[in-house]
């Protein structure tokens, strides 16, 4: 996908990762630690199983509490590779699987998983618009679909900075340059937490509940809206 001239697909974000791994967990996972920690928080007072989509190499899963059952998954191998050392130091038995996936065609079934988290994901991934789409689609009725990402700015110094950024994506791997409002058009999903998160709310945490009742009340409303637009009354 192409955003503002530059190109993110799927092997600029295998490049950049496999020229993070080694120093990921030094670097930007302690920059994305309060977010991650947040996240889990959340995530362990709930129940059942948990996809979390761009696992990385795993800084989540000695967190999440054993009555949880992870599964995790990645594009890159390089990331995972350490993700399967960290559970096998780890011992850790709720961690179910890892797997090497693309999370805009997740090879699982409608309704899954009772939580879905992506984490630092959809500023990296091709199209965010296709992988809210999967998230939605594997999350149980009822159940959660959480994200902790970088939102970007119009304006200030921090906007300044970011689209001075921008035509670094490809080389750096993720979009410096990225409105919220990509990943808020699934019709099922309701938002239902949004949250500023440390450092200096460079991150957000978006908690959303899959509700197909809403995306149905929406269509109604939308085509009795449309149908009321298109009445006209007979002439006397």
């Amino acid at each position: 996908m192409q955003q503002n001239g530059e190109i993110i697909d799927i092997s600029a974000v295998q490049q950049a990762y496999r020229r993070w791994a080694p120093v990921y967990d030094l670097t930007f996972g302690r920059v994305a630690e309060a977010g991650r920690k947040h996240a889990v928080e959340i995530i362990n007072r709930r129940k059942g199983s948990v996809l979390e989509v761009g696992v990385g190499t795993g800084l989540s899963l000695p967190a999440y509490r054993p009555h949880l059952e992870i599964t995790g998954i990645d594009l890159s191998p390089d990331m995972l590779s350490k993700a399967q050392q960290r559970v096998d130091r780890g011992n850790l038995e709720h961690v179910s699987a890892l797997r090497e996936m693309d999370a805009e065609a997740l090879d699982f079934a409608d309704e899954q998983f009772d939580t879905v988290v992506a984490m630092y994901v959809m500023t990296v991934v091709p199209d965010p618009e296709l992988v809210m789409a999967e998230l939605e689609r594997v999350c149980a009725p009822g159940g959660e679909v959480i994200l902790v990402n970088h939102f970007s700015q119009e304006e200030g110094a921090r906007g300044w900075i970011e689209q001075r950024m921008e035509p670094l994506a490809r080389t750096l791997g993720w979009r410096p340059v990225f409105p919220m409002e990509r990943v808020m058009g699934r019709s099922g999903l309701r938002l239902a937490e949004r949250r500023s998160l440390r450092p200096f709310g460079l991150f957000s945490m978006l908690r959303f509940v899959k509700q197909p009742e809403f995306a149905a009340d929406r269509k109604l409303q939308t085509k009795a809206m449309n149908g009321h637009a298109q009445f006209k009354p007979a002439r006397a």
